[in-house]
């Protein structure tokens, strides 16, 4: 059973009921669910994942003025919930958090991922925090939501990268699978610089993978679930086998040009759905091309004017 699952399942047999008794006068304010660090909460869990942060538990999240008078009475209750669970044992706890389940303050869970507690999150949250935050912050499931304000941040975050961002960042992505994988790997191989050549190859895949999850308005997860985050994105999720063999044939003369063959046709297709997306006007599969006319189409002079790479 997937750790979503076992968390829904442990708080609708005992922490709703706990809730609805004890917190009735704030119930209304307290969301809860399964959001943040760890695989179970992107739905990437195995058994591999059991052997560590792994257990029945919930969030449950509450501002901080809710919290300055409740967060006690919240944390004695939620540390009185049965300690095994469907075979499976809970840690011990933590203070409010310091951990993964349990009473969380909205503000300050915001603020470690978003590195804001406040409303607005505006472009420059969006430009400049990694994606793998932005991706902790938004994932997962929620099994009450609450009129409070992890609510309101959460359905900015769920609406995805403001679209002059994502243009931005699909620009120095763009500039950045130019200067890697069109120009210096093949200059690499010819040099003879093997290690350098392969140092371009990874450089490109991972702007590239970042491209995808940019072409899908989707959130970059951290990057050992990168690739299978891509294998379920509706829109060129079906490259992450082609940029994984990138990653993992050498760099003899016959694999280079077959690398090369690769990064070429990963270029078209990106390319084209940026023309099928109206965010490039360039006609042809260079990604120097495409980058500067993905910049041309963003409207926030601020970000326009930003050094082509940045974003990235």
């Amino acid at each position: 059973m997937k750790g979503i699952e076992v968390s829904l399942k442990y708080y609708l047999s005992f922490g709703k009921k706990m809730l609805e008794d004890g917190f009735s006068d704030i119930i209304d304010n307290i969301t809860v669910g399964l959001v943040g660090e760890g695989s179970e909460c992107f739905g990437f869990d195995d058994e591999i994942s059991y052997d560590h942060d792994f257990e029945p538990g919930f969030c449950i999240f509450v501002d901080h003025k809710a919290y300055d008078k409740y967060g006690f009475a919240l944390e004695r209750a939620y540390s009185k919930l049965p300690k095994e669970f469907l075979g499976l044992k809970r840690q011990p706890l933590a203070p409010a958090d310091g951990a993964r389940h349990g009473v969380m303050v909205t503000e300050k869970f915001y603020e470690r991922f978003l590195g804001i507690n406040d409303l607005p999150v505006d472009n420059k949250v969006f430009l400049y925090t990694p994606t793998f935050s932005l991706a902790c912050a938004d994932n997962g499931k929620i099994f009450k939501a609450g009129d409070g304000k992890f609510m309101e941040i959460r359905k900015i975050l769920q609406a995805g990268c403001p679209d002059d961002v994502r243009k931005k960042k699909l620009a120095a992505h763009a500039a950045l699978m130019a200067q890697s994988g069109q120009y210096n790997y093949k200059r690499l191989i010819a040099r003879g610089e093997t290690g350098a050549a392969q140092l371009a190859v990874f450089e490109f895949v991972k702007s590239a993978i970042s491209t995808v999850y940019l072409l899908n308005n989707s959130y970059e997860p951290f990057y050992k679930w990168a690739y299978r985050g891509m294998r379920a994105l509706p829109v060129l999720g079906e490259l992450e086998t082609a940029l994984s063999n990138l990653t993992e044939i050498g760099n003899s003369k016959k694999q280079a040009e077959e690398k090369q063959e690769i990064i070429g046709d990963i270029a078209r297709l990106i390319c084209s759905e940026y023309a099928r997306q109206n965010l490039s006007d360039a006609k042809n599969s260079d990604f120097s091309d495409n980058a500067f006319s993905i910049t041309d189409k963003i409207k926030d002079n601020n970000l326009r004017n930003l050094h082509i790479m940045e974003g990235a």
